[in-house]
């Protein structure tokens, strides 16, 4: 018999400016799944965000759990699985990587796999493509990650001394969409300075160096150039953000979210000003999650 548990999952931001499918970074904002046996697979939610999902084992969630299943040749027994979330889909705040994590979490639990977290991550960057978004709500914190013939690198960082200030539109934009924007090649000078730039990026970020950090943001060569005339005030945020003490913005993944980078506990600060002049978006501050994703029996401590 199955007991209850839950598993709690963050999202997460990827790139970063110039760290293309290779820098993530674990967000304060959860998808959380409260899981009993039952019957039959019953999939539910109060979160307005999730309204309109399957309920059964069509759901997201639970394929994922079903493919890591058969990988390891185990059964998952049924179960109601109760899902919260405050982390908006299609906005560019990795939902798609933290559902892939909870299935993967959620495999692992009803098929006692007991998988490492080096196993799930190459299960999730094997569905996902990259390891940046799935690393990041897998580990928390700051992962740099390389995905190359099936072999997964990543590393994490949690002590990081800065947080964000998340601008999110009312529309979606799929990633699908936001990639046919880019080229399909660059030029080899190209190549080599779009990799100087996400070098010193990772660096830049590690050492506390916000200003340095900034800089390469703006001069992202990779996707940022491509994809900010699909965000119609992308140059506003970014001007209006430095104005008022952001060190670097960023959009967040394939968009439309952008992301002021500012230095710790000052977020609110420009939070209070950004919200009047942007009413129109939802404006919030957002921590870096230092725990990656936690799965917890009824029995243990809150």
């Amino acid at each position: 018999m199955v007991k209850p548990f839950s598993i709690k999952v963050p999202a997460s931001t990827a790139n970063l400016g110039p760290g293309f499918d290779s820098v993530g970074l674990a967000l304060s904002l959860y998808l959380t799944l409260e899981v009993e046996p039952s019957m039959n697979w019953e999939f539910s939610t109060t979160s307005q965000v999730l309204e309109g999902l399957p309920s059964d084992e069509s759901h997201y969630i639970y394929q994922i759990a079903k493919r890591v299943s058969k990988r390891y040749e185990c059964s998952l027994p049924a179960c109601k699985v109760k899902l919260e979330s405050d982390i908006p889909l299609a906005r560019g705040l990795g939902s798609s990587a933290t559902a892939i994590i909870a299935g993967i979490e959620l495999a692992d639990q009803l098929g006692d796999l007991q998988l490492s977290k080096e196993e799930k991550l190459v299960i999730a960057t094997e569905l996902e493509g990259h390891p940046d978004n799935v690393g990041a709500s897998l580990f928390g914190g700051l992962v740099i990650g390389s995905y190359h013939q099936s072999d997964v690198q990543l590393l994490s960082f949690t002590d990081l001394p800065f947080e964000m200030v998340a601008f999110i539109p009312k529309h979606t934009l799929l990633t699908k969409e936001s990639r046919q924007v880019l080229p399909e090649q660059l030029p080899f000078n190209v190549a080599v300075e779009a990799s100087s730039m996400a070098n010193v990026l990772v660096a830049a970020l590690i050492s506390g160096n916000g200003e340095m950090a900034g800089k390469m943001m703006e001069r992202d060569l990779l996707h940022q150039p491509y994809r900010k005339k699909l965000i119609p005030y992308y140059e506003e945020i970014t001007r209006v953000s430095r104005e008022n003490g952001a060190f670097g913005v960023a959009l967040s993944g394939a968009g439309p979210t952008l992301l002021a980078f500012v230095e710790k506990d000052h977020g609110t600060t420009l939070l209070d000003t950004v919200q009047v002049i942007f009413p129109e978006l939802d404006t919030k501050v957002l921590k870096i999650d230092r725990n990656g994703s936690v799965v917890r029996k009824k029995s243990d401590s809150a």
